[in-house]
């Protein structure tokens, strides 16, 4: 990976902020020529370092209320529990965020359902097949800061 400059991380910066800018827009928030611009993105691509975009969705609106951080612990870490309990994961639409983590538990689900109910649900399909050793939520109760864009000022 290159070297990011001022350029970079603030094409990076105004994209986190807001994905739908043109590039006409993006060049021009960065102080660059659109030409420029559209160069420096299409290497952050190639690079891997820009990915995508994505609208963000008011779930609350469409009444996915029920936030709820599931903490799992389990005896089993063979390469394949692990895959097949990932695939199950993944195949629950009502988790947004998987991760593995380090500490005293060893993963951690951002779980997003239709109230108490809701979670109820997801959490009989969540723990059919599998052995845990624990399992644990977190439920928020309101979102203080949410899709904070990375400070990337900070790199330089």
């Amino acid at each position: 990976m290159r070297n990011l400059d001022t350029f970079d991380l603030r094409i990076l910066t105004a994209v986190q902020r807001d994905s739908s800018l043109s590039q006409r827009q993006i060049a021009d928030l960065v102080g660059m020529s659109q030409n420029a611009c559209w160069r420096r993105m299409q290497a952050l691509q190639a690079e891997g370092i820009l990915a995508g975009s994505q609208a963000r969705v008011d779930l609350a609106a469409l009444g996915l209320d029920l936030t709820v951080f599931v903490m799992i612990r389990t005896r089993h870490h063979s390469r394949d529990w692990v895959d097949r309990f990932s695939r199950h994961v993944q195949g629950l639409p009502e988790v947004i965020d998987f991760n593995r983590i380090g500490g005293e538990w060893d993963y951690l689900l951002k779980v997003v359902t239709p109230g108490m109910a809701g979670y109820d649900r997801f959490y009989q399909r969540l723990i059919d097949g599998f052995e845990f050793d624990k399992v644990t939520g977190l439920f928020s109760m309101e979102r203080i800061l949410e899709h904070r864009p990375a400070d990337l000022n900070r790199l330089l």
